[in-house]
């Protein structure tokens, strides 16, 4: 999951079922329990590594975390290499004290032990998701250049409090309604945002001792309790998405504890959900520009027209006209209106194809059926079933409680209504996927927010020259704020660079010297 805009993804699968799968043991670890060494200057409250048999998981469940059949073999052999424990800290960090908590932590240790360099720590994105099989599915597992990193890297990963393996809590959150379709009217709009406000109060109020807890700055501290419990003076960082704010928050805080940190599609230095959207907003209506002209090129396969102009106006009309006639099929859960055609519109281009494909059947749809295309891209289900025995993905609690305990914007139903019908407005093609913009309205706990600072480390911020969930733009407010080097990722696919192997390539080759260039292509358009 992806940054701000994951805020509203829906959690998916089940707590993983532990069984013993053989973990091999670290160099560093002799016993069950790996003890710390006291250092000057480390955090209060720092515990040791409570080790135990990692999580075991039937073939089912392994595919469903996106390991392909060939490559069940190699994931199940670095799960017998994979070591998994626990470390307790503080549920408030100005309280060591008090409650206590457990963080689940992974890791997947160096095979050149006698050139090992350190230890990488994955940070997840989300915020919400789990970290704990980003050792295995994010580097040894992704493709043979991230393989490298843990030549004489230790990686480690970890599910932030709140999620998967972690202590957690669960919101009782309402089953979602009915989806009017057709044009959203300012009396449906109130109805939604009220809705949102009594769900944020019941949520906010269930827990309010833990869920006032979940923030970015706790999530680094517990990280650097992590660090020290790991026997490490220094934590390299690899960041994705929410993760890249982690980071962000991590290094401020702990700049003698930061090695080199690689942050990819990069978060804003500032948390506004109200400014966040409008800035993917206009990022996606740009990067449609891209796709209508790709789709002129292509005028006689896809028939939306032979310039990026003719195309952008007939996907304006098609969000029109979806809104003035919804269409409903009887093989798909969500009704084909404005906002349908405008999520189309905004696809990345590694989906150009199929979408291309699906906006062309819309103009010519009949029958009770969807067409193919449209069905295979709007037909999957609000919530995915999970497979039995799977690891938490995204926990929904931890997604709201970081984002709303760290929003200022908060906006009133007033504020909302003008803010979207300016998206509608200003952005004809994809302006009507996005909704109403009311994330937190009536979360009843404070707002907290770290104070990003700049550091003299070593420090990468990757951003994607065309994608709308990390705009670019973010990457280039963030250096101002606080510093390191911009490498440009010619793409508009959110954290894209270690899934492409020469940007990889470039990533491992970073940790391992320290340099890195300009940047690099990303995925590339289709052809």
């Amino acid at each position: 999951m992806t940054y701000r805009t994951s805020l509203t993804a829906l959690a998916l699968a089940l707590t993983p079922v532990l069984a013993p799968a053989g973990s091999a043991a670290h160099p560093s670890t002799a016993g069950a329990t790996a003890t710390a060494a006291t250092k000057p200057g480390s955090n209060s409250g720092a515990s040791s590594v409570r080790w135990k048999s990692c999580p075991a998981y039937s073939d089912e469940v392994i595919r469903s975390l996106g390991v392909v059949e060939d490559k069940v073999a190699a994931f199940r052999s670095l799960m017998r290499r994979l070591e998994c424990g626990t470390v307790s800290v503080p549920l408030n960090h100005r309280d060591p004290g008090g409650r206590r908590i457990d963080i689940a932590v992974t890791r997947l240790a160096a095979t050149d032990d006698d050139h090992r360099l350190g230890a990488v720590a994955v940070l997840p994105g989300g915020p919400g998701n789990s970290g704990y099989l980003d050792p295995v599915l994010r580097a040894a597992l992704r493709n043979e250049e991230m393989a490298g990193l843990n030549k004489r890297y230790d990686i480690i990963g970890f599910d932030p409090r709140g999620v998967g393996n972690s202590t957690k809590v669960a919101c009782p959150f309402p089953p979602p309604g009915p989806q009017q379709p057709g044009a959203l009217t300012e009396e449906a709009a109130r109805k939604i945002y009220d809705a949102q406000v009594a769900a944020n109060q019941r949520c906010g109020r269930s827990d309010p001792a833990f869920l006032g807890q979940l923030t970015t700055e706790n999530v680094a501290r517990d990280l650097d309790l992590v660090r020290t419990a790991l026997g490490e003076s220094e934590l390299n960082l690899l960041g994705f998405s929410w993760g890249t704010s982690l980071g962000m928050v991590y290094r401020s805080l702990f700049p003698g504890h930061t090695g080199r940190a690689f942050l990819d599609s990069v978060a804003p230095p500032w948390t506004r959900i109200d400014e966040h959207v409008k800035g993917s907003a206009r990022a996606a209506e740009r990067n449609f520009g891209r796709m209508a002209a790709w789709l002129a090129r292509r005028d006689g396969t896809y028939g939306l027209g032979a310039t990026a102009r003719k195309v952008r106006e007939e996907v304006a009309k098609l969000v029109r006209a979806y809104d003035k006639s919804p269409r409903t099929y009887t093989d798909l859960q969500r009704p084909v209106d404005g906002s349908a055609v405008a999520d189309l519109a905004r696809r990345n281009s590694t989906q150009w194809t199929r979408a291309g494909k699906a906006l062309a059947e819309l103009r010519t749809a009949t029958g009770t059926t969807a067409p193919p295309a449209v069905k295979e891209l709007l037909g999957a289900p609000t919530m995915a079933t999970p497979v039995p025995g799977a690891p938490e993905i995204l926990n929904r609690t931890m997604n709201l409680a970081v984002a709303c305990n760290e929003d200022s914007s908060r906006a009133g139903f007033d504020a909302a209504w003008r803010d979207y019908r300016q998206l509608v407005k200003r952005h004809p093609a994809t302006g009507r996927s996005w909704g109403l913009p009311a994330r937190c309205p009536g979360w009843p706990l404070p707002v907290q927010q770290a104070t990003l600072k700049r550091s003299n480390g070593s420090l990468v911020l990757a951003g994607h020259l065309h994608e709308f969930m990390s705009a670019y733009d973010w990457t280039l407010q963030t250096r101002r704020a606080i510093g390191g080097t911009v490498y440009t990722v010619a793409d508009d696919v959110h954290v894209s660079t270690t899934r492409v192997p020469r940007c990889a390539a470039d990533v491992v080759r970073y940790f391992e010297t320290g340099r890195i260039g300009n940047g690099c292509e990303g995925s590339a358009i289709p052809s």
